[in-house]
């Protein structure tokens, strides 16, 4: 069992975003619903991946924020480009890969070599793939490995 699980608060829609994002990633798969009154869910938990999740129909009095949100780390631009516009759409496109989706959940879509490229020992090469990515909403590897 998962000694640390993120726990998810929703106005409503927990299953339905459950099941959302269970269709987007592999090995995920929703694990229980828990019941609850007029014949919606109450709560759910959910692998994405591997990682376990729980979702609770809380009600409107809590909204997510950008304080905190999940990192996918994609290795293929197919990859980025596939989430990205599944998890942008209804939600909300922000800077350097990040966006909402439809729920009001902050992602940050990120390619593995992101993290090579700002932390090359060549630091004109690093700021030059950090000042590409400052102008990019979806994260571009193609533009990225150029610029540096």
């Amino acid at each position: 069992m998962q000694k640390i699980t993120p726990f998810l608060w929703f106005d409503g829609q927990a299953e339905e975003a459950a099941n959302f994002y269970v269709s987007l990633f592999p090995n995920s798969k929703i694990l229980m619903v828990m019941p609850g009154a007029n014949g919606k869910a109450m709560g759910v938990s959910f692998q994405l991946d591997g990682q376990e999740f729980k979702a609770l129909n809380g009600g409107p009095q809590y909204k997510f924020t950008e304080a905190i949100s999940l990192f996918v780390n994609c290795e293929t631009q197919e990859e980025i480009d596939q989430l990205w516009e599944k998890l942008s759409a209804g939600g909300k496109e922000s800077d350097c890969g990040w966006l909402k989706d439809k729920y009001g959940l902050s992602w940050q879509i990120i390619p593995s070599v992101l993290g090579q490229l700002l932390g090359n020992s060549d630091r004109m090469k690093a700021n030059q793939a950090m000042q590409a990515m400052l102008k990019m909403k979806k994260i571009i590897i193609a533009d990225l490995e150029q610029a540096a």
